[in-house]
């Protein structure tokens, strides 16, 4: 077996048995991403139809097409109407394999139409990923015991392709005098700046203080947080998948202590991909009545 398809085994586990506990999962999983896709793109129309006036920074779609139409005419909030009509239809299996393919179509423009002005969340991108990983799903892979391997295996696999291509970005961006600790000060001052204007005053935290009084503090938590980057691929091997997220997720609260960026979303995601749910599903289920298994 070849390196990458011991990759492929470990991602879609081809040779384990499908059980209720991971179907279960599966449709509480895809609630999840629907619920924060419809929440998304309600925020993003509104936030559209109040401000935004023209194109900034074009991304996607809106670098071939001008977006600048839904900024007007209430389009953006018609365009989450019809997200939100759509993607339940796929969520309950109404309608043809390919309407999840729509939906992320529309997904996308109502994303590039909102972030045509700048700077783009990490929730939103993985939440946009994971709807991309469903209509790829339920157009390719239809049936109900592929869907589920195939859309968590591609989002585990795409996570950790992110964090290590984002180690990488950094060492070629910077170069592995990244981690010195004064780019920590510029980024904290940064964010000090943004919670200033919006709450009227700034009080850092005691590991921003540390960090604040010492590089070496902050070269620290700057390098750990970057070698944690670095081994995210390691979430595409089963075994070791909990110990990669929890590490993972640890960073993430370490960012928000120090630089007070939350991930909400995206942490919610990784603690949902991250671990074997379904086994404990699996084990409750056991112990259930037998009627109570049967409508489950």
């Amino acid at each position: 077996m070849k390196w990458h398809e011991k990759i492929g085994y470990e991602l879609f586990e081809p040779d384990r048995e499908t059980t209720h506990g991971e179907l279960i999962f599966f449709r509480f999983f895809e609630l999840f991403i629907i619920v924060y896709a419809i929440k998304f793109s309600w925020e993003w129309a509104i936030y559209t139809q109040l401000r935004n006036v023209e194109v900034v920074r074009p991304l996607g779609l809106a670098n071939y097409v001008d977006v600048s139409l839904f900024f007007e005419h209430n389009l953006a909030l018609l365009n989450a109407a019809l997200i939100t009509i759509l993607i339940l239809f796929c969520f309950f299996r109404k309608g043809p394999k390919w309407l999840y393919m729509v939906v992320m179509v529309l997904f996308h423009i109502q994303h590039v139409v909102r972030y045509s002005q700048g700077e783009i969340p990490h929730s939103h991108n993985l939440i946009g990923m994971s709807v991309l990983c469903l209509a790829i799903g339920a157009w390719f892979f239809p049936g109900r015991e592929k869907m589920p391997r195939f859309v968590l295996g591609s989002i585990i696999f795409f996570i950790g392709l992110g964090y290590t291509s984002a180690f990488f970005s950094k060492l070629i961006g910077t170069g592995f005098n990244w981690y010195d600790g004064r780019h920590l000060w510029l980024w904290i001052s940064e964010k000090s700046i943004d919670i200033l204007s919006r709450e009227g005053a700034y009080h850092p935290n005691i590991l921003q203080q540390m960090a604040l009084n010492s590089t070496a503090v902050a070269s620290v938590i700057l390098l750990i947080g970057w070698f944690t980057e670095l081994i995210g691929f390691t979430m595409w091997w089963k075994k070791i998948r909990p110990y990669t997220t929890s590490l993972l997720i640890a960073m993430h609260f370490g960012i928000t202590l120090t630089m007070n960026i939350r991930f909400d979303a995206f942490v919610m995601q990784l603690v949902l991909v991250g671990y074997p749910w379904y086994k404990i599903i699996d084990r409750y289920m056991m112990t259930m009545p037998g009627f109570v298994k049967k409508w489950v």
